[in-house]
């Protein structure tokens, strides 16, 4: 495997906005390279700035977790609390937060006149799935993330065809990066990690929960199902809107 070090590569010094070419030369660097030293030279080199994880705390989330917190667990992770998860994800949370040593959970929540005036009944999801998520997840994690230069997130390739061409790195329409561990990980990869690390499984995967997001939005995966399959489910929505660019002139895009 190749060792950063060898490579004669400038590191990225950290402005205010990182451009496609950035996120080109550090997938460039990093090629070939194992998840963990990539991590290991990420966040040991800063070379991307101040960053944070986004953590659902679902299905498969415990791999990139303990990924970062075998690394450094003053990382700080951020996780959504929308008002709508299962009781389980919020108690495997604390459960993993214990069992990793992470010491800097941060639970951010929508903020509550926001909710009182756009989703009052709370059922919003129910007709406006889309909507539900921006007053939920897009808004506030937006502002939670306007201290940092970089997330990295829990996105795998193989999850959905939206994401089959998934880099490790990427740029954001706000010109911050994204930086995605697991991008070329297979499912085979996560269950292998999982058994070597004695790493606990969120307890609805059992119950056939193979991708976990809010409760009403979640069902459950048949199998050969795509894995996300069980998100949105009759609805033409396979992404939250967290990591997906918006086009602020889509006629689509919900009116609040």
């Amino acid at each position: 495997m190749a060792d950063v070090a060898d490579r004669n590569i400038d590191r990225i010094d950290v402005a205010p906005a990182f451009t496609e070419r950035d996120a080109l030369r550090l997938n460039n660097l990093f090629r070939g390279v194992s998840t963990t030293e990539m991590l290991r030279t990420v966040l040991a080199e800063q070379m991307v700035g101040d960053v944070a994880i986004v953590s659902s705390f679902g299905a498969e989330s415990a791999v990139l977790l303990h990924l970062v917190a075998s690394v450094d667990p003053n990382v700080p992770v951020v996780f959504l609390d929308t008002g709508k998860h299962f009781p389980e994800t919020v108690a495997y949370r604390d459960t993993l937060v214990q069992r990793l040593g992470l010491k800097n959970l941060r639970i951010v929540e929508p903020e509550a006149d926001v909710i009182a005036k756009k989703d009052e009944t709370g059922l919003r999801w129910s007709y406006d799935p889309d909507g539900c998520c921006e007053i939920r997840k897009v808004i506030p994690l937006e502002k939670a993330m306007a201290g940092f230069d970089a997330s990295i997130t829990g996105r795998k390739a193989f999850q959905a065809s939206t994401r089959n061409a998934l880099p490790r790195f990427e740029v954001d329409k706000a010109g911050k990066l994204k930086v995605n561990p697991l991008a070329d990980w297979t499912k085979a990869d996560l269950d292998a990690y999982f058994v070597e690390h004695d790493l606990p499984p969120h307890p609805l995967v059992a119950e056939g929960y193979l991708s976990i997001g809010c409760a009403p939005c979640t069902s459950k995966v048949k199998p050969g199902e795509d894995p996300r399959s069980g998100r949105w489910a009759g609805w033409d929505k396979t992404e939250c809107g967290i990591h997906t660019p918006v086009d602020d002139n889509d006629p689509n895009l919900p009116v609040f």
